[in-house]
């Protein structure tokens, strides 16, 4: 039997108006995976998890806030959505548009959009536009022509995808009976880190669950919660959290310090490395997914955090396939040999 969309299973915690028209592709329930290993190589003495948001049906976190969204809009009886994207939230938003029949815009910042996000909003029939600009740029005039026009803005200031995207953290909590005691993730635009805190102080209300501290994690080179400023020219190889001015950010701020935990920043060396480590373990995530276990691996071997005899789960929020050049255009040529059976042995034996 198919499991329910996730707006009827969490319907009773989402807080959706009653006019919604539920439109879905059967997102979340993604799972929950044990990295022993890689505990073990941070140190060991913990249990670490990778929450694989991947696995979501366009391969990113970004479906578990659109299915929210878009049944919102749709409701409404809007007709067309809207956001800017550096990629995740423009196929996602397509996709769920598609399924709703309704028209879908995206604006992304030129040249700044993995080619893997991009194929898939343009394969879901978005109409999508490049600006000479940041996506902060691209953000601010979404924002501005939603307040103008009968259009819904699907941007995490959507107080809906933060309705949709908590229940990640219900489903953490089912799983391993309560939650971590530690949850590292990635900081974009800073929608995801403020819908897991509130899905987490939710649970903690009404079922007296213990709550987790939080690791945030932006890259070094777009960090404004990190250096406490906007920036104007954010560069990172971690497409999709390469934001200068999260639209999120302070609430951001206000769950790490409440749950007292904390902003860092990784390199993208750090990200990359952290993302080969992932693959290993059988988990391929795109660059920016690998930034939360990144962090929190930083902090581990700085011994800045003490996770001995804790259980820590990192969110793995997109799909390796969302930017597979960042692997393809580095990866060696594949042994040539002969169509043989001695010349296979003599490669697979002495390689």
């Amino acid at each position: 039997m198919a499991s329910k969309p996730l707006l009827d299973k969490y319907r009773a915690l989402v807080n959706l108006p009653e006019y919604t028209k539920l439109v879905s592709l059967h997102e979340g329930e993604t799972p929950l995976i044990l990295l022993s290993r890689l505990a073990s190589e941070l140190g060991g003495g913990f249990q670490l998890f990778a929450k694989f948001e991947g696995l979501n049906p366009t391969g990113s976190f970004k479906d578990r806030g659109m299915t929210a969204a878009i049944s919102e809009a749709l409701g409404r009886g809007l007709k067309t959505v809207i956001c800017a994207s550096t990629g995740n939230t423009a196929a996602s938003a397509a996709a769920y548009a598609a399924r709703a029949g309704m028209r879908a815009i995206v604006l992304i910042p030129e040249g700044k959009v993995a080619s893997g996000k991009l194929a898939g909003a343009m394969a879901y029939g978005a109409e999508v536009l490049q600006i000479s600009g940041s996506f902060d740029k691209a953000f601010e005039l979404v924002v501005e022509l939603s307040q103008h026009e009968p259009i819904a803005l699907v941007n995490s200031l959507n107080p809906y995808r933060l309705e949709g995207q908590k229940t990640a953290a219900f489903e953490i909590i089912e799983e391993l009976g309560d939650a971590p005691d530690w949850l590292c993730l990635p900081v974009g635009n800073a929608g995801n880190i403020t819908a897991y805190w509130m899905g987490f102080r939710q649970y903690h209300q009404l079922h007296d669950s213990k709550l987790p501290r939080l690791l945030g994690v932006q890259a070094e080179g777009a960090a404004p919660l990190v250096l406490g400023h906007p920036v104007e020219q954010p560069e990172t190889v971690a497409t999709a959290i390469r934001i200068g001015k999260p639209a999120r950010g302070e609430q951001a701020l206000e769950a790490a310090e409440e749950s007292s935990g904390r902003i860092i920043a990784a390199s993208d060396e750090e990200i990359l490395a952290m993302q080969r480590r992932l693959a290993r373990e059988g988990v391929w995530v795109e660059p920016a997914s690998a930034a939360g276990l990144a962090g929190m691996a930083k902090e581990i071997q700085a011994n800045s955090i003490d996770v001995k005899g804790k259980r820590v789960v990192a969110v793995c929020t997109g799909h390796g396939l969302k930017d597979p050049n960042i692997i393809s255009d580095t990866m060696p040529v594949p042994i040539k040999i002969e169509a043989d059976l001695l010349s296979l042995m003599r490669a697979i034996t002495y390689q």
